[in-house]
């Protein structure tokens, strides 16, 4: 027999969410800057070439930070190359996805889209090919307010004001055999942790980020990040995280169940951070940028003209299911909103992204860009600690898999509680039983859902078969509340003071 309980109790709280588990990320590759956020002579295009259309998708998803400018892009590029007048920039062959790269769009023009699309930058330093002076550097140009070589450079390159980066990432993936100055933990260790020494000399108001494993998988997860970690603690602020999901072997209940996964993920990380932390007697807590994460999979092997520039590369055609499993890897995260503090959903047009434009023609919502956009909108607050049973399933890879799995959050202001709920059989509804044990006077009022019956609908420019639907809400009785889950359904619910 499927069942769910859920007990919430607002006293029970994770921690307050960092609204930036709802970043994201874009990279010089394929079409995610060239044709997506970026396109002059686009109809939609404004004075600096943003698409606007793009933009206002954008906005709606309220992504409080983006990562920049990779992601394996990074680890070969020179920074200065993309700054200055755009006809003497350089074109560069692009080793890490084999592409040529313009420079026509750089860190200059990635912070006025920031200021255009109402977010916040989160700059990546190349520490493959390059090191700790190119990285001060790039620091002194961005935040430094003048009267030095680069702040000077950034003036009289029409910026006045300094940009006030924060976040900074030491690098990517720096454990990957297919990166770009690909190091051993140690000598990563210490290149990071000198790179972040500088950076934090030339502005002591920055943070920075740690490179962790590229995935569980790789045999130096744990190893990796214990010994890059202590050699660099005391010098960085987060530790980064990464994790694709994919389907090539089309076993959707397996698929389905990867959130457990996701879990599993953050919990080992929190381990290593916490056995470093008290091996070195440490005061001082690491958390983690979870700084890329999605689904992954329909586009690889996908050909391209080798040194094209901005060809359809890593453009996923994202489907219902992967929507459902995107849903379960938001609510992984809220549930670990005690350490995880920052999040990017990678990418976030064209390239593996919610988001997808035609060059010269329109942009419209992929499946997955729903769930992410229902838990920015109404996960912000506080996670809750709740109490959960569910009927379980087993498949190849997993076992003990939750038929439904959840996701609590109070408000600021603790009158509105809302719940993400994802049904993950494939054939049955699931009555989802909530205990609202000291919230007597919350009632629901919303009641929003992703349904459908195919795992492999999909939207595109002219159609959307994946769209939220409005249904109505079962009243509370007493302290219960009671909902039938559709099969294979994502569901928010909303309830407020009465």
């Amino acid at each position: 027999m499927k069942f769910a309980r859920m007990t919430v109790c607002a006293e029970y709280r994770t921690a307050k969410i960092d609204n930036r588990i709802y970043g994201s990320f874009l990279e010089h590759l394929g079409r995610a800057i060239y044709g997506g956020i970026y396109e002059p002579g686009h109809p939609a295009a404004d004075e600096n070439g943003f698409r606007t259309d793009v933009t206002a998708l954008i906005k709606a998803l309220d992504v409080p930070v983006v990562r920049y400018p990779g992601g394996n892009f990074v680890s070969g590029y020179n920074w200065e190359d993309g700054i200055g007048p755009a006809e003497d920039r350089p074109r560069r062959l692009e080793l890490a996805w084999g592409t040529t790269e313009p420079n026509t769009f750089g860190t200059d023009e990635f912070m006025r889209w920031c200021k255009t699309a109402g977010t916040a930058p989160m700059m990546a330093v190349n520490l493959g090919t390059r090191g700790a002076d190119a990285a001060r550097n790039l620091v002194e140009y961005c935040n430094h307010p003048g009267g030095t070589l680069w702040s000077d450079l950034r003036r009289k390159n029409g910026s006045e004001k300094p940009y006030g980066i924060e976040l900074w990432c030491l690098g990517n993936e720096m454990d990957g055999h297919w990166q770009m100055g690909h190091k051993k933990a140690e000598d990563y260790g210490r290149l990071a942790n000198e790179a972040s020494k500088l950076m934090k000399w030339t502005d002591p108001s920055i943070k920075t980020i740690l490179c962790g494993s590229s995935s569980l998988n790789m045999k130096t997860f744990g190893v990796w990040e214990t010994t890059a970690l202590d050699v660099a603690y005391d010098n960085v602020d987060f530790l980064s995280m990464h994790q694709y999901h994919g389907n090539s072997d089309n076993d959707l209940e397996n698929f389905l169940a990867k959130g457990v996964e996701t879990e599993a993920f953050i919990k080992n990380v929190v381990a290593t951070l916490d056995y470093v932390q008290g091996k070195r007697h440490a005061k001082k807590r690491i958390d983690i940028s979870f700084d890329e994460w999605n689904v992954w999979y329909h586009s690889h092997g996908a050909e391209f003209e080798k040194w094209s520039e901005a060809p359809h590369i890593l453009e996923d055609v994202y489907n219902y299911a992967d929507a459902l499993v995107v849903g379960t890897m938001l609510n992984a995260i809220l549930r670990h909103a005690d350490r995880v503090k920052i999040a990017c959903l990678a990418q976030l047009v064209n390239v593996i992204a919610p988001i997808m434009t035609e060059n010269g023609g329109k942009a419209w919502k992929q499946t997955i860009y729903y769930p992410f956009y229902y838990a920015s909108k109404y996960g912000r607050g506080y996670a809750l600690q709740t109490v959960n049973d569910s009927s379980k399933y087993d498949t190849k890879w997993y076992t003990d898999v939750p038929d439904v799995d959840t996701s609590a959050v109070l408000s600021e202001d603790e009158k509105r509680l809302v719940i993400f709920a994802v049904n993950r059989d494939v054939k049955e509804s699931v009555d989802l039983d909530v205990s609202l044990l000291d919230m007597p006077d919350m009632r629901p009022v919303q009641w929003t859902a992703l349904e459908n019956d195919d795992p492999m609908a999909i939207n595109t420019a002219e159609t959307e078969a994946v769209a939220p639907i409005a249904k109505p809400c079962p009243a509370v009785d007493g302290k219960k509340f009671t909902a039938r889950l559709a099969p294979m359904s994502w569901n928010m619910f909303v309830f407020e003071q009465k």
